[in-house]
């Protein structure tokens, strides 16, 4: 398998227009929580917004799969090499675990999983007010789990761009 020295145009297209959508819908979230004048606006963004985080998230691990990413540098220490690969994957299964747990919550709590135009998505568990009860905090907790990742993550590429200055930060950020 012939590995490129960076991410893929559609790699890169979806990581940074996935990091605004992610960071725009836990910002959107923490919103909702303390807003009770916003709070039907922001649902009414939240839920669509997941539901394309979702589906993007299934378009990149795809392309993932198809395009391995570039190798990371042959010095970096084995902690930091098994660091990276733990927290890329985590990264996805998160990316896949909140939108679906968003919608599995609604759905135990028999709310309408409404997009937008009155499109409506099926529930995918039936009314079960002790799974919602269950659904609901672990989306919350997940979200701060989401947040300190990407916090690491940003870290960790800015570790790579500014001290060790290896060329991991450009494998993503490259243009062409």
């Amino acid at each position: 398998m012939n590995r490129q020295p960076h991410f893929n145009l559609l790699a890169r297209v979806l990581h940074w227009s996935m990091a605004v959508a992610i960071l725009a819908m836990l910002f959107v979230g923490a919103a909702m929580v303390v807003s009770l004048r916003h709070r039907e606006l922001l649902l009414d963004l939240h839920r669509p917004l997941g539901l394309a985080i979702l589906l993007l998230a299934i378009v990149r691990l795809a392309n993932r799969l198809r395009h391995p990413p570039p190798p990371l540098p042959a010095d970096l220490p084995r902690i930091q090499v098994w660091a990276a690969k733990a927290s890329h994957w985590l990264l996805y299964a998160l990316m896949f675990a909140m939108p679906i747990i968003g919608w599995a919550m609604l759905s135990a709590g028999a709310y309408p999983v409404e997009l937008f135009g009155g499109i409506h998505l099926p529930p995918i568990l039936p009314h079960s007010p002790v799974m919602y009860g269950f659904l609901r905090p672990l989306h919350g907790v997940l979200a701060y789990v989401l947040f300190f990742t990407i916090l690491a993550h940003l870290g960790a590429a800015l570790l790579h761009a500014w001290v060790r200055r290896d060329g991991v930060f450009g494998q993503m950020a490259r243009r062409g």
